[in-house]
């Protein structure tokens, strides 16, 4: 998985030098939804209480009417928040996990009113794997203003990064906790429903409704207190243009 990352990271820098650019028809410009918002999603993973963090809002502006099929590049980033043995029973024994942040790149292809993309990212902090998502969304205009999208993704990591948030080793297990030591892979499904309503020229409030089924070696943890993982993201961006 290690290798794999690095050739992904390699081959988009390699795609956003100024010839592939052009190749790709990215040359003329860019648009990004770029923002904050707060969502609500289980505390840990795994765990069957909500909690709030941020939400940090990056995405390619692909509500523009008229935008051409192809690929689009954009920067990938993503917010783990800290885990606290000593703040949930369960965990009690277990080590703490830091605050995380990840960031990678992200690659979409767009075909009509479908998106397929793939998003690769490393970890800082919290864990230090490597982790991403491959997925499609489906795009409904409503009207001039609400944009809907539908999509469904996988979740993929390491094993340093399902390792981290689902192992349990031999000095944090106890009766009724035995010790988990998951592969890499895909650790999570999702499904998603995303809103984005410009109720003023370029500024827009995002949000997006997902749920979450943990699979595999990561549903099958001890540390998993439910495999449904829900979340509701909601928040305002900024549309920025960018002309190359």
């Amino acid at each position: 998985m290690t290798r794999i990352a690095a050739l992904a990271l390699l081959a988009a820098t390699a795609l956003t030098s100024p010839a592939a650019a052009q190749s790709l028809g990215l040359g003329r410009g860019l648009s990004v939804d770029a923002g904050l918002g707060v969502k609500y999603s289980p505390e840990f993973m795994g765990s069957d209480n909500l909690d709030a963090s941020p939400w940090i809002i990056l995405r390619n502006g692909d509500a523009d009417r008229g935008k051409k099929d192809g690929i689009s590049i954009l920067p990938s980033l993503n917010y783990v928040g800290k885990r606290d043995a000593d703040d949930h029973e369960d965990l009690r024994g277990m080590r703490d996990i830091g605050r995380a942040g990840e960031f990678g790149v992200k690659l979409s292809w767009r075909m009509g009113e479908m998106t397929s993309y793939g998003a690769i990212r490393k970890g800082f902090g919290g864990h230090h794997g490597v982790t991403g998502e491959l997925g499609a969304k489906y795009r409904y205009e409503v009207n001039d203003r609400l944009t809907l999208w539908t999509g469904a993704e996988l979740g993929l990591g390491d094993q340093d990064f399902v390792g981290t948030y689902f192992g349990v080793d031999g000095n944090e297990s106890r009766p009724g906790r035995a010790a988990h030591s998951p592969d890499g892979g895909a650790y999570i499904a999702r499904v998603s429903v995303e809103a984005r309503y410009e109720f003023m020229p370029d500024t827009a409030l995002m949000g997006r409704l997902t749920y979450g089924r943990l699979l595999g070696d990561a549903g099958d943890s001890p540390l998993v207190q439910t495999r449904s993982q829900p979340s509701i993201s909601i928040g305002v961006a900024r549309r920025l243009n960018f002309r190359f």
